[in-house]
C-alpha cells in the first residue's frame, strides 16, 4: 500500500514537472531584435551602444541622453540594485538618466521563465535584460564580475567605470 502511494507521488511529481517545464522551459527570446556593441570594453574613452529587452519584452535603445549605466553581472549584486531602487520612486532612474541593466545569461531558461521574470515583473522600473552570452561579453569586466559596475556616459561615450558593492556607494554614485 505504501509503495503505491510513494509511486503515485513520484508519477505526480514527475508530470507536474513536466508540464511546468512544457509551460516555462521555451525560449522566446528574439537574438535577432537586440545587440550590443561596445569598442573596447568597459574602459574610459570606449564607445557603447545596445538595444535590449526589458523585463516587458519591450525594447530600449540607448540614447545620446543617457548619462549612467549600472550593471550587474551577478546574482547578489542584482539583489543589492534592486533593493536600493525598491527604496526609491518609480522615476528615479529617469530623472537621472539612468538605465538598470541585468545579465541573465547564464540562467537555464526554466529558472529564468519560471522565477526570475516574474520576480522582474514586480519592479516599478525598467530592468534592462542580456540574454546573450555574446553581448554579456562585451560588457562584463571577468575580474569585477561580482560588484556592480557604475558606468558614467557622454553621448555614448565611456567617461568613468566605478566597481562597487553596497547600497551606500549606490546611492553616492547617483545623487
Amino acid at each position: 500500500m505504501i509503495k503505491k502511494i510513494l509511486f503515485g507521488l513520484l508519477g505526480l511529481i514527475v508530470i507536474g514537472g513536466g508540464v511546468l517545464f512544457l509551460m516555462n522551459g521555451k525560449d522566446t527570446y528574439d537574438a535577432t531584435k537586440y545587440s550590443a556593441s561596445v569598442s573596447n570594453g568597459l574602459n574610459t574613452g570606449s564607445t557603447i551602444s545596445f538595444t535590449l529587452p526589458d523585463q516587458f519584452d519591450k525594447a530600449h535603445t540607448l540614447t545620446a541622453d543617457t548619462k549612467t549605466l549600472i550593471l550587474v553581472f551577478a546574482k547578489a549584486t542584482g539583489h543589492t540594485v534592486k533593493e536600493f531602487l525598491k527604496k526609491q520612486d518609480s522615476d528615479y532612474l529617469p530623472k537621472r538618466n539612468a538605465l538598470f541593466v541585468a545579465d541573465i545569461s547564464p540562467m537555464p531558461t526554466i529558472i529564468r521563465n519560471t522565477f526570475a521574470l516574474p520576480d522582474f515583473k514586480k519592479s516599478t522600473y525598467s530592468v534592462l535584460l542580456i540574454y546573450d552570452k555574446n553581448i554579456a561579453k562585451q560588457l562584463k569586466n571577468e575580474k569585477e564580475a561580482d560588484k556592480i559596475a557604475v558606468v558614467t556616459l557622454e553621448n555614448g561615450v565611456v567617461k568613468a567605470v566605478k566597481y562597487i558593492s553596497t547600497e551606500e556607494e549606490l546611492k553616492a554614485l547617483l545623487k
